[in-house]
């Protein structure tokens, strides 16, 4: 990905705010049945709700990593037919009881990657692939906040493609492989339209829509879960939503990094589990009306709706009506934009907050933790 990813970026884990587009249009790509906003990219009739992913990490190490396909020699670079070719036996469709999507090769012995919202509720599918042999899946790990999931398929001998460490850059051209709409085996193409999105709106139904890749290859429910390639046979992202032209877009799809799902796949494997540093609370959109109530200016920042008292955001002295104006000197425009910046930091990280409470401005730290199993809050 051209514009490198930050170094310390790469280290990060994901994180998780407290309890809460286009969202009502957004869709996710995951499973093709009836694609709930967000539309995910996949098919299942159970449509999770929007998802997306996060930061990215490197993942030259990933085991079983391939070799690009033909791209460092430039024999297959830019060829589109050869690079479809050289990609589909790594791109499969999986099936559930409610739809289908897609999945990419994660390692030879049959370990498939794809979206946790195109398995949710499953615990074995059916893995369908390029040369028409089904075999059958095991749901192996899954992990709802950055919506990926590994799925053991009972077949060996699998061509892993490339996950490329660094983000591409805006311009360079983009193929989709997946499933839509239960085409399988389908190719689109287009260019990387943006880096870092993050989807406004997402961030009351979904922690997964930030810091996602934008291309214009057309990405379609069931394409949940497949690959986005560039020009040198690369996976630089998992697909992950769109934007249908219900909603007045026009090729408007978004990706998870690739380093990202490599880096949640590789703590899946060794965990079953992925952590994510937590804050405790519910962010909102400080609009006008809220300004009003809270007796405050309106201007960027992000109002804290709530607070779990026993949670490091509350612990920290953070209240419901305070508003979040910065993290670590990073302005806090949307709900959204502090999903992202948090999901640069770790458990255990201690991150500075600018808040405003009605006429005060306070400076508060916050040490974060892990992610309760199960908690309404971020």
């Amino acid at each position: 990905m051209g514009q490198a990813s930050d170094p310390q970026r790469s280290r990060r884990r994901r994180t998780v705010l407290g309890g809460g587009v286009l969202a009502a249009a957004l869709a996710l790509s995951g499973c093709t049945g009836a694609p709930s906003p967000p539309a995910p990219s996949g098919t299942s009739s159970s449509q999770a709700p929007s998802s997306a992913s996060a930061n990215t990490a490197p993942v030259s190490s990933a085991p079983g990593s391939a070799a690009p396909v033909e791209g460092g020699s430039g024999t297959a670079a830019g060829n589109l037919p050869q690079l479809v070719e050289n990609l589909s036996p790594s791109v499969v469709t999986i099936f559930t009881e409610g739809g289908l999507g897609s999945g990419v090769v994660y390692s030879a012995d049959g370990l498939i990657l794809t979206n946790e919202h195109v398995i949710r509720g499953a615990t074995s599918v059916e893995v369908g692939f390029a040369d028409g042999q089904r075999v059958e899946g095991t749901v192996k790990a899954s992990d709802a906040v950055t919506d990926l999931a590994l799925v053991q398929a009972k077949r060996t001998g699998l061509p892993k493609p490339t996950y490329q460490s660094d983000l591409p850059k805006v311009g360079e051209g983009a193929l989709v492989l997946g499933s839509p709409l239960g085409f399988e085996n389908t190719a689109t193409a287009g260019i990387i339209s943006g880096l870092h999105r993050s989807i406004p709106g997402s961030a009351s139904n979904s922690l997964s829509l930030v810091d996602l890749i934008q291309t214009d290859a057309p990405i379609s429910p069931g394409n949940s879960g497949g690959a986005v390639i560039n020009m040198r046979g690369e996976v630089i992202g998992i697909s992950e939503a769109y934007i249908p032209p219900s909603a007045g877009a026009v090729s408007l799809g978004f990706a998870i990094p690739a380093a990202t799902a490599v880096d949640v796949a590789e703590e899946l494997l060794a965990n079953g589990s992925a952590k994510h540093a937590y804050l405790g609370l519910t962010p909102g959109e400080l609009t006008a009306q809220i300004a009003d109530q809270l007796g405050i200016q309106e201007g960027a920042g992000v109002v804290v709706l709530a607070a779990d008292s026993d949670g490091p955001a509350g612990r920290a002295g953070i209240r419901p009506g305070d508003v979040l104006q910065s993290m670590e000197g990073v302005e806090l425009t949307t709900p959204e934009k502090l999903l992202a910046e948090l999901r640069k930091r770790n458990p255990g990280d201690t991150v500075g907050f600018k808040v405003k409470r009605g006429d005060q401005s306070l400076d508060i730290k916050v040490d974060l933790t892990d992610r309760p199993a199960s908690t309404t809050t971020r």
